[in-house]
């Protein structure tokens, strides 16, 4: 069983408050704590882009497979050409590999850890078989599980997360990341107006203990498909107070401002702001492609002859 302040950091985790937890002290490193309080550190650097940070943390004559699946994630974020992505997924592949033998440092939960950080680096890198075929369709890792529904929402597949989520009630206990992964299913299906996605990011936001910008993003995007332009306003603009700029808060903002958060003039401003900083942003890429449809279609489009009139 988990002591109580990994258990807080796991929680911290799971539900984004990824500054706070870098800001914490790390346990003596005789402590069972150790290893993976300093994973999640390492990982809450990765999610803020701070890719090199988390390898200053990892020691480099670490054996542990899980510490080396760490570095090797960080590797792939902070690539700067395809080449050194391509040799941090190798890295990846190979302890995947490893950790199916006897000889290998780290424990059952260590192993687990490797292939869902393995699997987010595939689904990253849009190999997409790759990645589920690494976390296992009948896994019980929890975290594994919640990695294999972001992938199938991801390709438009929320019939399998759904069926993933189902299956993991019959045996995981009533976790905070199984309430997270049943809202993210929410968020993308729109089921009962997004009554419990809300609901529960309003509950976890309710914690005077918690800063989270990731989950006042998340209730930020809700509110906009709920049609509470205002409220959504709201909460970006205090994410975006805590993290500023972080792309995601951005993009939701971009949107809410479009839909009359803001005035004409302010949101097209905004919009072409947020499109020559993120120019690989999907929602800018999606945009774009639409733009070059239209003018491309329309381009090809013949305007018919007036017709003629009869007079009487």
């Amino acid at each position: 069983m988990d002591s109580s302040e990994l258990y807080h950091t796991k929680q911290q985790f799971t539900l984004g408050a990824y500054k706070a937890l870098i800001q914490q002290t790390l346990p003596d490193e005789s402590s069972s704590d150790y290893i993976p309080s300093l994973l999640y550190k390492a990982r809450s650097y990765i999610a803020i882009n701070e890719s090199k940070s988390a390898l200053a943390l990892i020691p480099e004559d670490s054996e542990n497979v899980a510490l080396k699946a760490v570095s090797s994630l960080a590797r792939f974020v902070d690539a700067g050409d395809s080449t050194n992505a391509e040799a941090a997924l190798e890295e990846l592949r190979d302890l995947s590999v490893e950790i199916e033998g006897e000889d290998v440092e780290g424990s059952d939960r260590d192993k687990a850890l490797v292939r869902v950080l393995a699997g987010t680096a595939f689904a990253r890198a849009g190999e997409v078989e790759e990645a589920l075929e690494t976390l296992g369709s009948e896994t019980e890792d929890l975290e594994a599980v919640a990695l294999i529904v972001q992938v199938y929402l991801s390709i438009n597949r929320p019939d399998l997360a759904k069926k993933q989520f189902d299956r993991s009630k019959r045996w995981a206990e009533d976790d905070l990341l199984l309430q997270l992964i049943e809202s993210t299913i929410g968020l993308v299906t729109g089921k009962d107006n997004y009554a419990n996605t809300s609901s529960f990011y309003t509950e976890q936001l309710g914690n005077p203990s918690l800063l989270s910008p990731h989950l006042l993003t998340a209730r930020g995007v809700t509110r906009i498909l709920r049609g509470e332009i205002q409220e959504a306003k709201s909460d970006l603009e205090e994410s975006l107070e805590q993290q500023k700029g972080d792309a995601e808060a951005e993009a939701a903002y971009v949107v809410a401002a479009g839909l009359g958060a803001l005035k004409k003039a302010e949101a097209e401003q905004l919009w072409s702001k947020f499109a020559s900083q993120h120019p690989c942003h999907p929602l800018v890429e999606d945009v774009t492609q639409k733009a070059e449809l239209f003018d491309r279609y329309s381009a090809a489009y013949v305007v018919p002859p007036q017709a003629a009139t009869i007079s009487a």
